[in-house]
């Protein structure tokens, strides 16, 4: 699973770890976050997420 970058902040989504004090499971892909979900750390949404090279 691809790792995805918030072009704001720099924060990492990382697919093993998840997001979970967000509630979000280690093994969630980036497509299958909720689509309310944000960046932990500034807030933004999924569209300002690129993957990661």
């Amino acid at each position: 699973m691809k790792k995805y970058i918030c072009e704001t902040c720099g924060y990492e989504y990382d697919p093993e770890v998840g997001d979970p004090d967000n509630g979000i499971a280690p093994g969630t892909a980036f497509e299958d976050l909720p689509a309310d979900w944000v960046c932990p750390l500034c807030g933004v949404g999924k569209d300002e997420f690129k993957p990661a090279e």
